[in-house]
This record gives structure tokens, sequence and C-alpha cells, in this order.
């Protein structure tokens, strides 16, 4: 390849990689760059984690064999490069002497490859950070020169600082979000909250000097709607900022729990570190369900499991209450549930609602990392 072509990728590539903030268009952006320039057939990302579980995060131009929806083999099973990659073996561009998804594909006839048999990986890292592999492929083309390999390491390199910056944009972003919350469950502590706490001691001190019956019931109902609107205002403040979650989520929810009355069995099994996008979806996730709990179970006593596996954080919360048909919906707050759903959703999770009239409800959640 040309000094100037290679310079050409390399400027392109770094445009695109300094322009974006969104980390699959990015991703998807650069492949599609680095094919056009170069010629090669197709190229693939895997993100890695630090549990060694891997995501296709993006790819171009695949051949129908490795697009089999019903296979889905850029998503399932194990490969050569990845097994490398865990075992901390791949340092630096590398020819890949066969693609194990595509030999599978070819003697499994997933569907057509393309003249496709074998890649070049490289690793993506930034200093000693590494966060996954590019992988590129060309028809009827079994080994790439070492021009080709650097270039695609200089490339590599490029998507792996890039990778880092944006990391470390959402990770600002988060500390911003939670500066956020911190300051508005502040402000609502020392305004909003001591105002309805000098209402509540009003109304109790015009009870005890007025002599008319309307009027004790008056202050009476003053106090009550005073009352109502501290405990809301507690709960809220306590979403917007949660006491304890630094002691972990459990602690935090069961406290949660217990503030609005609820009283929580709690089961923990598991020692992973949580992501901390993951622990704040399932505080959100867990305080939903509680609150439901709560207002529609007719119970106080819950059940909460949360199980922490190598590749996934499944919890459970769960009542002995009513119930209510699953399919009609009944009781569940649609907005509730919507919420629940996205938010699990937005980290490639899901949510189940489990209950039937008399047998109480479940509401579990499963989410990756």
């Amino acid at each position: 390849m040309a000094f100037l072509s290679e310079l050409k990728v390399l400027k392109e590539i770094a445009e695109t990689l300094n322009e974006g903030s969104e980390l699959s268009a990015v991703l998807n952006e650069v492949l599609a760059r680095l094919l056009t320039v170069t010629k090669f057939d197709a190229g693939w990302i895997f993100l890695i984690d630090e549990q060694g579980g891997y995501e296709l995060a993006a790819s171009k131009q695949l051949p129908p064999a490795l697009l089999n929806e019903e296979i889905q083999p850029m998503c399932n099973g194990e490969c050569w490069c990845i097994d490398r990659f865990r075992k901390g073996a791949l340092k630096k561009a590398t020819n890949i002497i066969e693609c194990q998804r595509l030999e599978d594909a070819i003697e499994l006839n997933w569907g057509d490859t393309r003249g496709l048999t074998h890649h070049a990986t490289v690793p993506l890292q930034a200093a000693d950070e590494k966060f996954g592999l590019l992988n590129i492929a060309a028809a009827h083309k079994t080994i790439f020169s070492q021009e080709e390999l650097t270039l695609l390491e200089s490339v590599a390199y490029q998507i792996g600082t890039a990778i880092k910056r944006i990391k470390l944009s959402r990770t600002e972003q988060e500390m911003r979000v939670a500066e956020e919350r911190n300051r508005l469950a502040k402000d609502l502590h020392d305004s909003v909250n001591q105002l309805l706490f000098t209402i509540n001691i009003t109304a109790r001190a015009g009870q005890s000097v007025i002599s008319e019956a309307k009027g004790k019931e008056a202050f009476s109902a003053i106090q009550q709607m005073a009352q109502h609107a501290q405990a809301e205002m507690k709960a809220l403040i306590w979403q917007l900022r949660p006491q304890g979650l630094e002691k972990g989520l459990a602690t935090a929810l069961v406290n949660y729990a217990e503030m609005i009355g609820l009283k929580v069995l709690s089961d923990v099994k598991g020692v992973y570190t949580l992501p901390s996008a993951v622990e704040e979806a399932l505080w959100r996730i867990g305080q939903e369900a509680f609150n439901n709990c709560r207002k529609y179970s007719g119970q106080e006593n819950v059940e909460m499991q949360i199980i922490l596996e190598k590749m996934e954080v499944s919890m459970t919360i769960r009542d002995n209450g009513i119930g209510f048909l699953c399919d009609r919906g009944e009781h569940i707050p649609a907005n509730g549930l919507r919420n629940m759903k996205e938010r699990a959703a937005a980290l490639k999770g899901s949510v189940e609602i489990k209950s039937n009239p008399g047998a109480g409800t479940a509401v579990i959640v499963k989410i990756p990392f």
C-alpha cells in the first residue's frame, strides 16, 4: 500500500475518532473508512471486558454466513483470537492461521462466506489498558503483509485511545450527574422539607389552641397532609442521593425499603464488583419494585435475592401479596414498568414480571456485565 494512502487512512480515521462521542457509531464509521481505503472485504470489532465476556461492538461487510440470524455466530461461541486475548497472548497485530467462526460456517453450512477464511487480528489498547480486538479479512487472503499489519496496528492504537477517551468522558458525565443529584437533594432537604416540617408543627400547635371542632379537624387534615408530603419528600431525596449505596447495592435497597415501611429478607450470592451503570440501574429498578410492593401488594414482607455471576447479575424482588393477572397488567403503573424495562434494556438486560391473583408478585431483573 502506498505511503500516501496510509497517511490518508490514518488522517481520516483520526478525524472520525476525535469527533465522535457515541462509541458504537464511531467504531462502525472507522471500520467503513478503513475498508473503503484499504480495499479489504470485511471487518469487525469485539469489545472484551475484564471477566473475558465479549460483544460485537461494530461490523462492516460481514458475509451472509456470519450474519446467520438463527446461529448468531458473532455473538455466541468461542474463537481462537478471543481465546488468545484472554490469555494475554496477543501483544501486536497478528495473522490468524484460520478463523474458527468461518471454519464452522463452512463445515456447518451457515451460508456464503464470500471467500473469507482467514483474518488479521489486532488488540485495541491504550497504554497498559486493553479493550478488545480489531479483525480484518479479505477474500482468498491467507496472510497479511508486515506493511498491512503495521497500518492496522496504527489504526488499532488510535481506536484504543478513542475508546479510553469516550469511557473517561462517560465517567466524568456520570460524576456531574451525581453531583447535580446531590445538590438537588440538599436543596430539597434544606428548603421544601423544612417548610413541610414547619407546616406540620404549626398545624399541631393550631389544634392545641383552637376550641372549635371544625377548626381542629382542619388543622388535623393539614398536619396529615404535611406528614404525608414529608414522607414522599424523604423518599424523593433518597432516590436522588441514596444513603448507603457506598456500602453496597443490597444495603442501600434494604435501607430504602425499610424507610418506606417494608421488611426485607435479603439474600446476596456472589462477590463480583458491578459497573457503576449496572449498579445504578438495579438501584432505580429496585426502588420502583419496592414502591409497587408498598402501594399494591397489601403486604409489608418482601424477599430480595441478588445473584452475581461471572457474566450476569440477576435481582428478584418478590412479595406474597394480592397479585394480579400479568396479561392485563392491573395494579402495575405503566410508566413505572416501562421505566424499569427501559433501564434494563439500555444495558442489554431484561425485566420480567410474574404474578397471579392471590399468589404474590415477582420482579426479575437480569443484566449482563
